[in-house]
């Protein structure tokens, strides 16, 4: 099952736009943290972990999603964001800490939340779990339409709340899919060291549903494969696992040193950038032309520009808003 050519657009404009938007992020959230690196300082303070690289897998899988489909994600969340329709520059705005953002600033870049597409995401390993078992159980005992989509890292597959979500899900038939990016490292140890099995997807078995493992990164295999356990799921057969092979470009966060890599690995994966490499397959098989492929990077810039702009122009939140949307 190939992506059709309006779907191969969107794709790629997705992944370039996810690409751009963290580009100028990192840039600007590096303003006022030199020379001396302080994590509060700046116009983006706090923690940022950049999905640069990971953008075939969010791609891939939302392709087959609609705005009543339910979709958590991690702490690395943009390219997950983009792809699911996200309001990009409320999504700006939230980064930011500004009071046009999709909390008002409250949840900053690793609590996105974006009930108009039902998406959301945390900093807690594997905490997507839990609550998309329970949008699917809701959907199946309402008879409502739509699937639930649980992005997690290949850490996260070590937490209790993944083994409970993925019980219950088998057990009860849920319209789940489970999508486990592994980009090999959990902050900074790898599977190696952490996982007692080599492919998480096997873990498929224990619960008696379909496990798949894609490598390389490629978004069209990937489309392929969350196709089928998307209808499947659809159809009211059960979740599925399925675990991606991806690559972390940048550091777990941004200041991450990246002692913990092995020399030269860093360069290989640059070699394996999927965008340029999606940009190449188009153009080989001839479904696009430069100047088409172009345009769509212009359009994904258009509105990375427009995001940031509106960021930067948008209102502090009020202090005394500090004490609301709280539960006392």
């Amino acid at each position: 099952m190939q992506p059709a050519k309006d779907t191969l657009a969107w794709m790629y404009e997705k992944m370039v736009t996810s690409r751009r938007f963290e580009n100028a992020i990192e840039k600007i959230y590096m303003e006022g943290k030199s020379p001396v690196f302080n994590m509060a300082d700046g116009p983006i303070p706090g923690e940022m972990h950049l999905s640069d690289g990971q953008e075939p897998v969010a791609v891939g899988v939302c392709a087959h999603l609609n705005p009543e489909d339910v979709v958590t994600a991690t702490h690395r969340p943009h390219h997950q964001a983009i792809a699911k329709g996200v309001d990009l520059k409320k999504m700006a705005a939230e980064i930011f800490g500004k009071a046009t953002g999709l909390s008002g600033g409250r949840g900053g870049h690793m609590h996105i939340f974006d009930a108009d597409v039902n998406f959301a995401c945390s900093g807690i390993i594997a905490q997507g779990m839990g609550p998309a078992a329970g949008a699917a159980l809701s959907r199946q005992i309402q008879g409502k339409p739509g699937v639930a989509v649980s992005f997690i890292g290949e850490g996260a597959a070590n937490q209790g709340a993944f083994h409970e979500a993925m019980n219950l899900a088998a057990v009860w038939k849920l319209p789940m899919v489970v999508v486990v990016e592994d980009n090999a490292w959990g902050i900074s140890v790898s599977k190696e060291a952490s996982t007692a099995i080599q492919r998480n997807s096997d873990r498929a078995a224990a619960y008696g549903i379909p496990g798949h493992y894609i490598p390389g990164n490629d978004p069209m295999k990937i489309y392929e494969v969350a196709g089928e356990a998307i209808a499947r799921a659809r159809r009211g057969e059960g979740p599925t696992l399925i675990e991606v092979e991806t690559y972390r470009l940048a550091g777990h966060f941004m200041g991450d040193a990246e002692g913990y890599r092995p020399d030269g690995e860093k360069d290989g994966l640059f070699e394996k950038d999927p965008i340029p490499a999606m940009r190449a397959k188009l153009l080989a098989d001839g479904n696009f032309t430069e100047a088409e492929l172009d345009a769509l990077e212009d359009k994904a810039q258009a509105a990375v520009d427009e995001a940031i702009g509106f960021a930067r122009e948008s209102a502090d939140p009020k202090p005394e808003d500090a004490l609301t949307a709280v539960f006392a």
